[in-house]
């Protein structure tokens, strides 16, 4: 499969993942065995994550 450009860090990926628990699945089997449920609930954290940065920014 032909790699794909990321929008997010792997370091960004990272944290969010060791946030929701599916780190170990990540280093174990890597970023194509998580599931959509949890990739789902990976990008929600980074529009938060992005959200607060933004608002930061404007305070």
């Amino acid at each position: 499969m032909a790699k794909r450009n990321s929008r997010m860090s792997e370091n960004l990926k990272s944290e969010i993942a060791k946030e929701l628990g599916v780190y170990d699945s990540v280093r174990n089997e890597g970023w194509g065995n998580v599931s959509s449920r949890d990739c789902g609930r990976m990008v929600q954290k980074a529009i938060e994550f992005a959200e607060r940065s933004i608002g930061n920014q404007q305070s």
